[in-house]
């Protein structure tokens, strides 16, 4: 009896404490762009250039990775692209301050069509679709899916194979109907705060991260109780659907433009990036070495230059 006595009282300390967190997390990170309605669910959306620019095509957007929201992007390579192009940064169906129902939305071919759907509203028939990591897995659907509206892609360290880490095993715990659901609510946020460092610390090896990466990135978002749900759906249910999609690679028709790190140790090169170019004839492959998984802020000049390839060519 006192152990449960023990457990509950932790769970509800840990409720209260989400509750607080969440508040201030939300404070601290307010959106900076405009939400655009899809099916009843708002999407955040930040729209760069435009006004320099004008409407011309393709225009640049930008997908960001698991764990991440349009921020990430937007550090990285925003501001610079948005000198010479329109870019559209979007926080992907249930990260960052953009909705999704539960489930269904873990699936690329969802969020593909919730791109659509923006894209629509934004007036923006072309593309130049630049993936990172999940990101890139989103990017390669939607080239699938509406190849019409698509003027090339830029993957940045993209899964792209069934072939995932085992450490991706754990987020099925994580997405579980009840313990998921549970541990989001009360644990999840302030075991977060304390191994949310360490965690992107390590997605960015062998390199370190941005100075006041945490902050300016805002990713203290993820551990709202929906958001952490979101991600960890998106990373359980990924293998699934690459194994779906692998098999009709050999149809994509666009320019294709395919960067990793031969030190990435999230998203391995031999098993996802040189598949897919054997698999594409046409598209280009840079494994650049002594890079990590996180190329668009450790190599962002050869990130744009694959961009500016691809706008030529448009």
């Amino acid at each position: 009896m006192t152990t449960l006595i023990v457990i509950a009282a932790l769970l509800c300390a840990g409720a209260a404490a989400t509750l607080i967190g969440v508040w201030l997390i939300e404070r601290a990170h307010p959106p900076r762009g405009q939400f655009i309605e899809v099916g009843g669910l708002r999407q955040h959306v930040v729209d760069l250039g435009s006004r320099v620019h004008g409407r011309v095509e393709p225009a640049v957007v930008l997908l960001h990775g698991a764990a991440c929201n349009l921020e990430d992007m937007h550090l990285a390579l925003g501001e610079r692209l948005a000198k010479r192009h329109r870019v559209v940064l979007v926080d992907r169906p249930g990260l960052g301050w953009s909705e999704r129902k539960h489930r269904e939305g873990s699936s690329p071919a969802y969020q593909a069509g919730v791109l659509r759907e923006v894209l629509d509203r934004l007036g923006v028939k072309r593309a130049i679709l630049v993936g990172h990591s999940w990101g890139g897995a989103l990017a390669l659907r939607f080239a699938l899916d509406y190849p019409e509206r698509l003027a090339g892609l830029v993957l940045i360290a993209p899964p792209t194979h069934p072939l995932l880490p085992r450490s991706t095993r754990f987020y099925a715990f994580y997405g579980a109907p009840i313990f998921g659901r549970l541990w989001a609510r009360t644990m999840a946020l302030p075991f977060g705060l304390l191994l949310i460092g360490l965690g992107f610390r390590t997605v960015f090896m062998p390199e370190a991260p941005p100075p006041a990466y945490q902050k300016r990135a805002a990713v203290k978002l993820l551990l709202r109780p929906s958001t952490f749900l979101a991600n960890a759906a998106d990373v359980a249910d990924l293998k699934g659907f690459l194994d779906q999609q692998a098999a009709l690679y050999g149809t994509l028709q666009a320019p294709v433009i395919i960067l990793s790190g031969d030190c990435d140790a999230i998203v391995a090169p031999k098993q996802h990036c040189m598949e897919l170019a054997a698999a594409v004839p046409h598209a280009k492959i840079s494994v650049l070495p002594g890079f990590g998984h996180m190329l668009h802020h450790t190599a962002p000049d050869r990130v744009i230059a694959a961009i500016e390839e691809i706008a030529k060519k448009s």
